[in-house]
């Protein structure tokens, strides 16, 4: 008798027995599915996106430089209206009969009597030769020129005095004073405020008008350089929506990207600027530009309003773009729905 070899006891034994009783084939290893990524509709870099973010950067910073100008010459401006609004000036011509130093003291105290003025003073000989230094030359004798002379009131801007009743009274004490409220220059410089404002308005609305009409070409040329790609999706099911999130993302970031340069640059302008304009202070350029614009300086509401320009312009873009895609879908949807029309446009 020969000896049987021992049997295994492994799995793979009872297979055979296990499979021809049930009759059900072998399990195989079904191999792991893996999702390959996506590539993005439209190219996350290319010729196109490089020129519109430069172009962007550039409308963001004219938008930028014109908020900071406008907000300088409004500040200016209302120093300006602040400054003449504390002070009224009494002009008294001379007379042969008018003894100037008596009358000059007269008004000063006719006008500290009404209430809303605080104090008085009168310019003597030396400040009105230096006022007129700049037209008549140094050296100039006051006594020999019939030049009027002036009483200065600071009144009170929140509860001024009845100019008109200080006005009668002063032609009725004193026949060669005249007073001047400077509401005239006041008035001029709310109308050139407002001016400055509308036009800095207008500006800008000229400048988000450019930006947003170079969106919907460059928004167009992105689609009709991936129209097959679109219409393709479309027709597999991919809903309007979900092809205008895809170039908005793309735009949203081309707008960020553009409209954080412009801004930078614009905020770099102004406080180099304001920086400039501090070193060369009590220089004659200087001082007219301050004069004339104030000081190169925003400030942090300035700043804010910078970033908030920057905010605004990534939204407009990113909003311009996926109107200029949603309107274009639905001109795909209505020449698939219109075989005569698909035909006149192919041809």
């Amino acid at each position: 008798m020969t000896e049987q070899a021992p049997r295994r006891n492994t799995p793979n034994a009872k297979a055979p027995q296990q499979q021809a009783s049930t009759g059900q084939p072998p399990e195989r290893k079904r191999p792991e599915m893996r999702v390959r990524p996506t590539g993005p509709i439209v190219p996350s870099s290319n010729i196109q996106g490089n020129a519109l973010i430069v172009v962007i950067a550039i409308m963001a910073f004219l938008a930028c430089l014109t908020l900071g100008a406008v907000s300088m010459v409004r500040a200016t401006a209302a120093s300006w209206e602040s400054q003449i609004s504390r002070e009224i000036t009494i002009q008294i011509k001379p007379d042969d009969n008018l003894d100037m130093d008596k009358a000059l003291a007269s008004a000063r105290d006719i006008a500290l009597s009404f209430v809303g003025t605080k104090s008085g003073q009168i310019v003597d000989e030396a400040a009105t030769a230096r006022l007129l230094e700049p037209w008549l030359g140094a050296g100039l004798d006051i006594k020999e020129l019939p030049v009027p002379r002036l009483v200065i009131i600071t009144i009170d801007e929140t509860h001024p005095p009845d100019f008109e009743a200080m006005r009668s009274l002063l032609k009725a004490q004193i026949p060669q004073a005249t007073l001047d409220d400077h509401r005239t220059w006041v008035d001029r410089l709310v109308s050139m405020a407002h001016t400055t404002v509308l036009i800095g308005t207008g500006v800008l609305l000229l400048v988000f008008t450019a930006m947003v009409l170079t969106v919907v070409f460059a928004t167009r040329g992105a689609l009709s350089g991936n129209r097959h790609i679109v219409e393709v999706l479309h027709f597999v099911g991919a809903e309007g929506t979900f092809v205008a999130t895809e170039f908005q993302k793309h735009f949203l970031k081309i707008s960020l990207k553009g409209s954080a340069a412009g801004s930078a640059l614009a905020a770099l302008f102004f406080a180099s600027a304001g920086f400039l304009q501090s070193r060369t202070i009590a220089t004659p350029q200087t001082d007219q530009a301050t004069a004339l614009f104030g000081t190169f300086s925003v400030g942090a509401l300035g700043y804010l309003g910078i970033l908030a320009t920057m905010i605004v312009i990534a939204l407009l873009t990113t909003l311009t773009a996926r109107f200029t895609v949603m309107r274009t879908i639905y001109e795909i949807d209505l020449i698939r729905s219109d075989p005569g029309r698909s035909d006149s446009v192919q041809n």
